[in-house]
C-alpha cells in the first residue's frame, strides 16, 4: 500500500491501493474565473509520510493505520458523454446548448457494461455499502448502470433506480434490489458554470427518471450553482473536493463508491498528492479516463470522529496476569532478590 500525504481541517490522508482502468482516453478540463467556495479552517501541516517509491530508493517505507480510522473509496469518472465526443472535435462545442446536461453515448453505455462486469467479477459489488453520485444525467446513468441491480421487472414493489429509456438511453429499467443505496450529492459535481453540459436539470425532472436515487441532500430544485458567465476556478474545485472528503467522515459506511467527473477528481486528488514521490503523484493525480475506476483508502489522522473499532477484540480472557514476557522476566528477577 502506498501513502499519499495531504491535509485538511480534519487532517485526512489519501492512500492509493489499486487502479483499475477498463476504459478509453482521459479527458482534460479548463477554467478561467473564480467562484466563491466556503472552505473549512486548515490545520497546521503534518510531517510528510514516507511514500513508496517503486523500490528505487532505500528510504521507501510502509505505514500502519487502525482499520476503524479508514474508509475505502472507489472513485469513478462517468462513461463517455455526447459532450466528450463533440469537445474532442471542437473545444468550442462545450458552449453549445445542445449539450445541456449531456447524456451517455452508445459507446459510453458499453463502457458502463464493461465496468459493471469488472465490479461483479472482482467482488466489489458485494462490498460497497453506498454509492454517491453527482446529480447530472451522465453520472447518474453511469452510477446505476455499474452498481445498480439487474433489469427491473414490473410488479416488483421496490421502485427502479432508473426507468426505461431514461435520458434517451434506449436501456431497460434498472432495479434497486440487491444493491447499495444511491445518494446524489452536489459537492462532487464538475466545474461549475459556462459550459451547458455541466448544468443540471431540476430535481423535479430527475425524480421520475431515477425514482430510487436519494436527492434529499440537494437543497434547491433548480440549479442555483451554475452561472452562465463565470467558470469555477481549479483552486475552488480542489477546495470543494477536500470539503467533500471531510464530509465523508460523517457517514457510517466504510466502503463507498463515488461517481463524479474528470475535473473534480483530477483537482481534488492533485491537492492530496502534492508532497508524494513523483511516481505516486503521477499514479493518483493523472486525469481519469471515461468510466475508469481507482480504489483509494481515506485515512483520518486527527484521532477525531472515527467510529469505535468494531472488529477489534480486547483479549485477556479469562482475567488474570497477562504481562509481556520481558516484564515478567524483570518481575521474576526482582522477586529473587
Amino acid at each position: 500500500m502506498t501513502m499519499i500525504y495531504g491535509t485538511t481541517s480534519r487532517r485526512i490522508v489519501l492512500c492509493s491501493t489499486t487502479t483499475t482502468s477498463p476504459a478509453a482516453a482521459a479527458a482534460g478540463s479548463s477554467s478561467s474565473s473564480s467562484i466563491r467556495v466556503r472552505a473549512g479552517r486548515r490545520a497546521k501541516p503534518l510531517p510528510p509520510l514516507r511514500c513508496a517509491s517503486s523500490g528505487m530508493e532505500p528510504s521507501a517505507g510502509t505505514a500502519l493505520y487502525p482499520l476503524h480510522r479508514c474508509k475505502t473509496l472507489y472513485l469513478v469518472r462517468h462513461a463517455q458523454g455526447i459532450h466528450n465526443v463533440a469537445g474532442e472535435k471542437d473545444f468550442n462545442a462545450y458552449m453549445s446548448q445542445d449539450l445541456f446536461d449531456a447524456q451517455l453515448t452508445p459507446l459510453g453505455w458499453s463502457q458502463v457494461d464493461g465496468l459493471r462486469e469488472h465490479v461483479k467479477k472482482t467482488g466489489l459489488a458485494n462490498k460497497i455499502e453506498l454509492v454517491i453520485t453527482s446529480p447530472l444525467l451522465r453520472t447518474m446513468q453511469t452510477a446505476v448502470g455499474v452498481f445498480g441491480g439487474e433489469n427491473y421487472t414490473d410488479g416488483v414493489s421496490a421502485p427502479p433506480l432508473m426507468v426505461e429509456n431514461a435520458g434517451h438511453s434506449g436501456r431497460p429499467a434498472v432495479s434497486s434490489l440487491n444493491c447499495p443505496p444511491f445518494l446524489a450529492v452536489e459537492t462532487c459535481r464538475e466545474h461549475l458554470g459556462v459550459h451547458p453540459c455541466d448544468k443540471r436539470r431540476s430535481i423535479t425532472e430527475y425524480r421520475p427518471l431515477f425514482p430510487a436515487v436519494d436527492f434529499s441532500l440537494i437543497e434547491n430544485d433548480e440549479d442555483v450553482l451554475w452561472e452562465p458567465d463565470v467558470r469555477e476556478a481549479n483552486e475552488s474545485v480542489a477546495l470543494r473536493g477536500m470539503k467533500f472528503l471531510d464530509w465523508l467522515w460523517t457517514r457510517e459506511e466504510k466502503e463507498i463508491a463515488i461517481v463524479s467527473h474528470s475535473g473534480f477528481l483530477y483537482h481534488t486528488l492533485s491537492m492530496y498528492s502534492k508532497e508524494c514521490h513523483p511516481t505516486i503523484r503521477d499514479e493518483v493525480g493523472k486525469h481519469f479516463a471515461n468510466c475508469e475506476l481507482r480504489s483509494m483508502v481515506l485515512v483520518d489522522r486527527s484521532m477525531l470522529g472515527s467510529d469505535s473499532p468494531s472488529l477489534n477484540y480486547p483479549g485477556k480472557i479469562p482475567a488474570g496476569l497477562d504481562l509481556p514476557s520481558d516484564i515478567a522476566d524483570q518481575k521474576q528477577e526482582a522477586q529473587k532478590k
